[in-house]
């Protein structure tokens, strides 16, 4: 079971981000808002049907080490991975 059942926010400051439910052509504007918005601390679970690749090297390239990638689920169809502001 996906890890993004959750529409709101839990007491550790972990947001739900569904890419799911985003048009393809505004998705990674729309996570990269959503990334500029979180405080030190504060996490965004993005929940997506394929594993985002080209999208963890552009979080890479535009913050470092200032956000952290942990997958919660690596599963075909299935992909959760938290990010982290440091």
């Amino acid at each position: 079971m996906s890890s993004c059942a959750t529409s709101h926010i839990t007491a550790e400051a972990v947001y739900p981000f569904d890419a799911r439910g985003v048009a393809k052509r505004f998705r990674h504007a729309a996570i990269f808002g959503a990334l500029d918005s979180l405080q030190p601390g504060e996490t965004m679970r993005f929940c997506n049907d394929h594993d985002p690749i080209p999208l963890l090297q552009q979080l890479n390239a535009r913050y470092g080490e200032a956000v952290t990638i942990h997958y919660v689920h690596r599963l075909p169809g299935d992909i959760v991975i938290d990010f982290a502001r440091l």
